[in-house]
């Protein structure tokens, strides 16, 4: 403060000397020259003088600026040393913000070796493990991609890379045989990096790494997605845990989030905010004024509600920003010294909490020169995984590299269209551009690869018709067949591209990758000088004019589609294995899948009548048979089956199954001899009886008895096993010093199960819905077709012998409803039906929705009338009417849905407690639904139950959380079926 007050003494007097007039706000004057014309002079000082003439305070703290040295002079001419020694100060300074180059780490090599000798040391060690040789051909090219990687100063990025890849595979941790352009490289193919030759499908080393494009190598690597984890662990431990980090990736707010938070922030009710949300299609590039423009009743609220227009004008604003950081699903940043000195970092939070995180996202990483690495989860390696390991123990030699890429068995598949669960080629569109295409051989497949994708596929057309015979072949040039005859005249890859400006124009191949990045990316200045550079080889070597102009203009057209035919063919790899063992082993292919997917129901359910439809019989869970996973089991008829994995049944945890496993091993013959045995064999701290129930209700104790007598007594049971398992820990023994035997239930359970009614088959497949998510032991239409089909109807499997526009009727089971909104901003649906002999999909155009969209309810059993429409050989049907009267006598059953049991906490607040009932009332709205909603209320030292008479709930994840947050985290019960309640 003292040397501010000095200060202001000296320089206040100066500027009143020079005639400045002072501009103050409450802690800074500004002096200012009053001659707009003369030389701008500013001096600042510290002062409590305030200042009410805001305008004329604008204009002068707008003019801030530095001195020029003959104003410093100036002001500053008595004291030349303060002078003289800024400028010393200055030149002393040296802060250089930039980073030069690729910020690499080291690489620790064997004594005696350089990272460059090491690198060609493996080589053409992987060289001969390869091809036999390091000589000719393949030497050379190994020589020339070895010395643009030196040159280029990489030498150490192929090490590391190649290092824990090496260990993923020592540690039988699935890799892919590559992502992009690095397949091109014979090195990355002999350091085992990938797994595709470039010399035998003519892939180029220039689209990866060239010295006309000086730019980071790209490796992405696929990994299993169960040990993915482990890869990371061990680069960590390699480089140290302050030199890697995951990368951040930020979450923007789209459409529906931002109405959503805004109307949370202006304090409006879920409804009031829903009503708006729910009007904003569904589309990962819908914005809000997309939204506007397309729906009608959403445009319409906004201009006749003020509160909606509020909403709307607010979360226009949001729009787009960053709503949370997490952690990237696969960059990994790797750093020669500590990561502080050059990344800001952060804990992540959520799934990856703890994790050490970068706080700059990827694009960042590479800006910086920092080593960036892909570690990617894949799941279809894990499925092969699971699969080899299946096949191998039912006695097959098989392996991930012995698996055959041109099986004829595994392309018939392809080409019937059975493309369910094969790598890239599941779905709608790709099924049917699967059988347009009809691969017979690998290279079919490549292709394949490269049409599906959103580019190349407007070529698609015209490669099938040439490949089909509808249309003839035709080159540009007799040159140029070797290049395009693979593609059938159709040039779909970039490296075609690349090698028709080498062969034609005399490019160098990165010469050529430079014409196909310019053509690519559109850019008109870079595209004028390649097309005269290509005109002029391609006279120079001969050609006519007229043809280097049509060939460069065939090449501007589909440069714009190609697609890296390396990335295809790695992918096409992954493609060929799996459609293999679907089509050689199919029951092992089908187990590993569900087992991939054995935490979702919905999947479990599509898997499963994926099976049906295979004829691959599906076993229900057996807690004497079923592995945690879905498993194979060879049946008395030779044949083999999947059976249901236990960890699929709901409530069941894996650490309960691991447990059950362990115990049954230790069983005579490998099995629980009963209930009982069961319940005295498993440790009751870690296994807990609603997963056993669980276990129950699904069948899973089918063969030790009947499901309702195991659930009578189950509670008897599990509490004298308790009571002997205490006395056990707690030393008690017999007189002989032996553990007391299992306490004999005599009697007791025996009366309590004899006066337990069997459970009949409708709750039985009430149970199985609910804890399997499908009907396994039997399925609500067999009393429908227990005397055959109806006359007039056809069963399901039959249609694909009817032809495009028959008329047909069906009795099906809705399996699930997928609402579209049309162009028109109208509702329309897309369902899944199914009888027993297999499914369909239907579609419901706009009218017909409105006339039967309430009937269109999962589990429905209905006839639906329409017609066939084949689309690529594929079947649909168009629904014209659907009906619930079903011609039998015997109609859909009832299902009973689960009650929603909910404790309520006991307090003597009266006011405390209306409040949370509030809450409460305003929750259940929120989650409207068809389930009856029961409270446990607190009385004295009992507890008395009621049912909700006018709320009905839908149960989700979301309501259990929810609740919990509004009432504690001890208020749900479960769900319950018993219909004897009282009402409240």
């Amino acid at each position: 403060l003292e040397e501010q007050q000095r200060t202001n003494r000296e320089l206040i007097p100066l500027a009143r000397e020079l005639g400045l007039p002072l501009v103050a706000t409450n802690d800074v004057h500004y002096c200012h020259e009053g001659d707009a014309s003369a030389q701008d002079v500013l001096v600042c000082v510290q002062t409590n003088t305030t200042i009410h003439d805001t305008k004329r305070l604008k204009s002068h703290t707008n003019q801030m600026y530095l001195k020029s040295p003959a104003e410093m002079e100036r002001l500053f001419g008595d004291v030349s040393e303060a002078l003289s020694n800024t400028i010393r100060i200055a030149e002393m300074c040296n802060l250089d913000l930039g980073f030069k180059g690729f910020q690499l780490p080291g690489f620790d090599v064997p004594d005696g070796h350089t990272s460059e000798s090491y690198l060609e040391y493996l080589c053409i060690k992987g060289a001969h493990e390869r091809y036999g040789t390091a000589e000719g051909v393949v030497g050379e090219r190994v020589a020339y991609e070895l010395s643009i990687i030196n040159q280029m100063g990489f030498t150490n990025y192929f090490l590391i890379t190649w290092d824990f890849v090496d260990f993923a595979k020592r540690n039988g941790i699935f890799v892919g045989p590559g992502r992009g352009s690095a397949a091109g490289s014979i090195v990355t193919y002999c350091l085992n990096i990938t797994g595709l030759d470039p010399l035998e499908h003519d892939l180029i080393f220039e689209r990866f790494l060239n010295l006309d494009r000086i730019s980071m190598p790209d490796i992405d690597i696929d990994f299993a997605d169960d040990r993915r984890g482990e890869v990371i662990d061990y680069v960590v431990q390699k480089y140290g845990d302050d030199r890697v980090a995951q990368i951040v990736t930020f979450g923007t707010l789209k459409a529906k989030a931002s109405v959503r938070d805004v109307g949370r922030a202006l304090g409006l009710t879920f409804g009031e905010t829903d009503r708006v949300a729910r009007l904003i299609p569904t589309d990962p590039k819908m914005t809000i004024d997309i939204a506007m423009a397309q729906v009608s009743e959403l445009s319409q609220l906004y201009e006749n509600d003020t509160q909606v227009r509020e909403l709307i004008d607010f979360a226009r604003k949001v729009e787009g920003v960053a709503r949370h950081s997490s952690t990237h699903a696969a960059g990994v940043v790797i750093s020669r010294g500590p990561l502080v000195e050059s990344v800001p970092l952060q804990r992540a939070s959520g799934k990856s909490d703890g994790d050490i995180t970068t706080q700059w996202a990827m694009n960042h990483m590479e800006t910086l020169g920092l080593l960036k690495m892909d570690f990617l989860g894949l799941r279809t390696l894990t499925v092969l995984r699971k699969a080899l390991d299946l096949v191998t123990a039912a006695g097959h030699e098989l392996s991930i590299e012995t698996i055959p890429l041109d099986d004829e068995r595994a392309m018939d598949l392809l080409c019937r269209g059975e493309t369910f669960g094969v790598f890239q080629l599941e779905g709608g569109m790709t099924t049917r551009m699967t059988i347009n295409v009809a691969p017979r051989k690998f290279n079919d497949l490549t292709a394949l690869m490269a049409l599906i994708r959103p580019g190349p596929m407007e070529l698609a057309p015209q490669y099938i018709a040439v490949r089909h015979g509808r249309e003839q072949v035709s080159y540009p040039h007799p040159s140029l067949e070797p290049i395009l005859a693979p593609t059938h005249g159709v040039p779909i890859y970039q490296e075609q591209v690349m090698q028709i400006a080498n062969v034609l124009a005399g490019f160098t191949m990165a010469e050529s990758d430079g014409l196909r990045s310019a053509m690519g990316k559109k850019k008109p200045e870079v595209m004028a000088k390649y097309r005269s550079r290509f005109l002029e080889g391609c006279t120079g070597l001969g050609h006519p004019e007229k043809l280097a102009i049509d060939v460069y203009d065939m090449l501007e057209k589909f440069a714009g589609y190609g697609f890296p035919k390396a990335h295809s063919a790695a992918y096409a790899v992954i493609g060929a294995q799996t459609a293999y063992l679907k089509a050689v082993y199919p029951v092992q292919f089908m187990a590993a899948l569900m087992s991939t997917e054995i935490g979702s129901s919905d999947r479990t359910v599509v898997n499963v009548s994926e099976c049906r439809k295979s004829g691959i019989q599906v076993l229900p869970p057996d807690v004497n048979r079923s592995l945690g996973d879905f498993g194979v089991e060879r049946l008395a008829s030779d044949e083999d089956a999947v059976r249901f994995g236990l960890v699929a049944v709901r409530n069941v945890g894996a650490g309960v199954v691991e447990h059950i496993l362990v115990r049954r091993s230790e069983q005579p013959d490998g099995e629980f001899a009963s209930t009982q045995a069961f319940c005295d064999a498993v440790d009751w701290q870690l296994v807990n009886k609603r997963a056993v129930e669980s276990l129950v209700k699904a069948g899973a104790f089918d063969n030790l008895g009947e499901r309702a007598a195991i659930l009578a007594t189950l509670e008897v049971t599990i509490v004298a096993v308790q009571q002997r398992q205490k006395a056990a820990a707690r030393g008690q023994m017999d007189m002989f010093g032996m553990v007391a035997d299992p306490i004999d239930l005599g009697g007791s359970a025996a009366a309590l199960a004899q006066d337990v009614e069997p459970a009949d088959d409708k709750q039985k497949l009430v149970w199985e819905k609910e804890f399997l998510g499908l009907y396994m032991s039997s399925h609500p239409l067999i009393d429908i077709f227990a005397n055959g089909v109806p006359t007039g109807f056809t069963q399901i499997l039959e249609l694909d012998e009817r032809n495009d526009k028959d008329a047909v009727r069906v009795i099906g089971m809705i399996t699930s409803v997928r609402k579209i909104t049309t162009r028109a901003n109208k509702l329309m649906a897309i369902v899944e039906i199914e009888d027993l002999t297999g499914s369909i999909e239907a579609v419901v155009f706009p009218e017909k929705y409105e006339a039967f969209s309430s009937e269109l309810a999962g589990d429905a059993i209905l006839e639906f009338a329409g017609k066939i429409e084949v689309r690529a050989e594929q079947r649909q049907l168009v629904i014209e009417t659907i009906s619930n009267e079903l011609p039998m006598a015997i109609q859909q059953p009832t299902p009973i849905v689960p009650a929603i049991e909910i404790r309520l906490p006991a307090t003597e607040d009266v006011w405390s407690d209306i409040s949370q009932m509030q809450s409460l009332l305003e929750l259940l709205q929120r989650y409207e639904g068809d389930q009856s909603v029961e409270f446990l209320v607190p009385s004295g030292s009992a507890t008395r139950r009621f049912r909700c008479r006018n709320r009905q709930v839908e149960w989700s994840e979301a309501l259990a959380r929810d609740l919990m947050e509004t009432l504690g985290p001890n208020c749900l019960v479960g769900q319950r079926t018993d219909d004897h309640l009282a009402v409240a």
